[in-house]
């Protein structure tokens, strides 16, 4: 396989440092873990020719569990090529984790930079020496209560418009019920799922990949947020579409916005807040006016005769 088992010496372009990765590292990983995912989980793989064997490509893939990264490593490296994904920056400093991702090339993110096109300034060196970049558009597992991928961050269009690079949309299915992810929704498909590691019986890993996503129309567009966001919905409408392909369902005509979400739960709860700061401050009502003496109430004034 052409980007999968060769090892890519760092380039020079113009004086540009090349994506760095260790030839030696890439291949132990391949050794570990391929016959190990080959032996735990049993495969229904579409739609591999979509990725391409070479140059700069980005999969985009919707993101269920916290286990999808290795069944979408595995079909993308036998599809033949090797994948690179970003991860968080603080990583790299964990022994032997950073050792091994910086081995092999993956790229981190610097979450905490106020500069997105910087945060990414690494996957797109990487894009340019012609990499395989992963990219979870949705940034993290759905909360989707039935696990359909959520609005899509614009990192990855970024990448593409940037780069030329061609954005290759996948979904996979499967993973959640290997490994439901632990702060997913209570309700729902998602709210069924029993936590934990679930092994047995063998999972298997429904993974399709389409065609690139057609972005032409952006091309020479300043990459300003309505460009981005557009280009992001586009991205995130063609993964949906394979999800509905694999589930056999319809997917929802509006994706889950949990950014919205967060924020109506927010205003709700502050609501509730006010609401029970204004009872606490009302004062109680005074009971019956004037003086009692013997258990008999003062005597009312009497209407003035007419």
């Amino acid at each position: 396989m052409s980007g999968a088992k060769q090892g890519v010496a760092p380039s020079q372009e113009e004086g540009r440092p090349g994506h760095r990765y260790s030839p030696g590292w890439r291949k132990l990983t391949i050794v570990i873990l391929r016959p190990l995912l080959f032996g735990l989980l049993k495969r229904d793989w579409r739609g591999r020719g979509n990725v391409p064997r070479k140059g700069g490509v980005i999969i985009a893939a919707n993101h269920i569990s916290e286990s999808d990264p290795l069944a979408l490593a595995h079909f993308v490296y036998e599809s033949g090529r090797y994948p690179v994904y970003l991860a968080k920056s603080t990583l790299f400093g964990v022994r032997f984790i950073g050792a091994v991702l910086r081995g092999t090339g993956q790229i981190p993110v610097y979450r905490d930079s106020a500069d997105a096109a910087l945060a990414l300034r690494d996957a797109e060196k990487a894009l340019l020496d012609g990499e395989c970049l992963m990219f979870y558009p949705e940034g993290s597992c759905t909360r989707d209560p039935e696990l359909w991928p959520m609005t899509g961050q614009t990192g990855a269009a970024r990448m593409a418009l940037q780069t030329g690079a061609k954005v290759v949309p996948v979904a996979s299915w499967g993973a959640h019920e290997l490994m439901p992810y632990k702060k997913g929704e209570q309700k729902g498909l998602a709210g069924s799922l029993k936590k934990g590691v679930h092994p047995l019986p063998r999972k298997t890993m429904r993974v399709i990949a389409g065609p690139p996503v057609d972005l032409s129309r952006y091309a020479g567009l300043p990459l300003d947020r309505d460009t981005l966001r557009a280009a992001t919905d586009d991205i995130m409408a063609a993964i949906t579409a394979l999800l509905g392909e694999l589930r056999g369902e319809e997917p929802p005509s509006e994706p889950f916005d949990h950014h919205r979400v967060l924020e109506e739960r927010r205003r709700a709860a502050q609501a509730e807040a006010d609401a029970g700061a204004a009872k606490d401050a009302v004062p109680e009502q005074a009971g019956p006016a004037g003086p009692e003496s013997g258990g008999q109430r003062a005597a009312e004034p009497k209407a003035a005769d007419s």
